[in-house]
């Protein structure tokens, strides 16, 4: 007999997987434009195995969850006076785009937490 908790929580993380495949069809060329305008190796890393692995039949849950704390961790790592360094410079707002990435970032890994 299948344990309902187990099927429950294997379906939170499965819903959870999909919710950030489809964040970052929306939204996922404006977070590698800021990660690349950020210039953070580990960071970009991370965005390309998130990348990469939502082109396999079965996403990994783990890989996807470690690639969206990878990117949560850089980006509120950045300092605001470099931020607002960086916007002069490229003329644009990446002190709100990474404000704005990490809390959706945020809300994507809460939904992981959740399972």
């Amino acid at each position: 007999m299948l344990n309902s908790d187990i099927v429950r929580s294997k379906e939170a993380l499965a819903a959870a997987v999909v919710e950030t495949e489809h964040h970052l069809r929306r939204h996922g060329q404006s977070l590698i434009n800021l990660l690349d305008t950020l210039d953070d190796p580990i960071s970009l890393n991370a965005f390309y195995d998130l990348h990469g692995t939502f082109g396999d039949r079965v996403p990994d849950a783990a890989v996807v969850e470690t690639s969206l704390r990878e990117i949560r961790k850089v980006l509120a790592d950045q300092r605001p006076s470099v931020l607002e360094q960086i916007g002069h410079k490229r003329k644009l707002p990446v002190s709100e785009m990474t404000l704005w990435h990490g809390a959706r970032i945020t809300d994507l890994l809460s939904h992981f937490s959740n399972t």
